[in-house]
């Protein structure tokens, strides 16, 4: 089984401004990035980038933002009908800011998207990084779950950085075509050297941080 791209990501994933600290979403499980299995057999599907997105919201003290994420390419793979595997590439220069308008909506896109010199390095700096991937390593079923079928690990690259994150999601299967849609989940985005703003790295900001928490929601549907 070829493990190809499957990502949300952020998943970056998440914009840079980061989660609310009083979100009610589950905080995804991180740790050190795993070797992704090739299995000998597996059927794929290519995944409908033009229906399938990921929603993030940042916030801090003051108030949040939320916005998009697009997936630019990616393909799943089945075993016996069910999710084994896949590979995603989202495209970070589609980060979009939805709660705001004119100037300031595009100010605050170039500052997530580092399209100066002076911001590059703020948050996701596209010139350098303009695709994020997330690639499945492994999915286990969940029981008893109304908001969820199964739990999701994958390699998540933002940056110059990979680790493993594990989060619920919902897959369901529709005359051969695959769906995969997620309660609203956390990552946190100074783990993935997206610092700008960070109580951890700039204590002396108090309530002008930007919480480390990005909270994201993702929605995939295949061709």
């Amino acid at each position: 089984m070829k493990n190809y791209l499957f990502i949300i990501g952020l998943l970056a994933i998440g914009l840079l401004t980061s989660c609310s600290g009083d979100s009610n979403a589950a905080k995804a499980t991180v740790g050190e990035a795993k070797k992704v299995a090739s299995p000998a057999a597996a059927s794929s599907l290519m995944v409908n980038t033009a229906g399938s997105t990921i929603n993030w919201t940042g916030s801090k003290p003051t108030g949040k933002h939320s916005g998009t994420i697009g997936i630019s390419k990616g393909l799943v793979e089945l075993e016996g009908g069910d999710l084994s595997g896949g590979k995603f590439t989202l495209d970070m220069n589609s980060i979009t800011v939805t709660d705001l308008e004119g100037d300031s909506k595009a100010n605050l896109e170039n500052h997530l998207k580092g399209m100066t010199d002076e911001n590059k390095d703020h948050f996701f700096d596209v010139r350098t990084y303009p695709t994020s991937t997330f690639e499945i390593t492994k999915v286990a079923k969940l029981a008893n779950d109304p908001a969820a079928s199964h739990l999701v690990y994958g390699n998540l690259q933002i940056k110059d950085v990979t680790k493993e994150v594990g989060f619920k999601a919902k897959i369901e299967n529709t005359n051969g075509k695959l769906s995969i849609t997620t309660p609203p989940f956390t990552i946190d985005r100074s783990e993935f050297n997206v610092k700008y703003g960070s109580s951890k790295f700039f204590p002396e900001l108090k309530d002008k941080i930007i919480h480390d928490d990005i909270e994201l929601q993702i929605s995939l549907t295949t061709m």
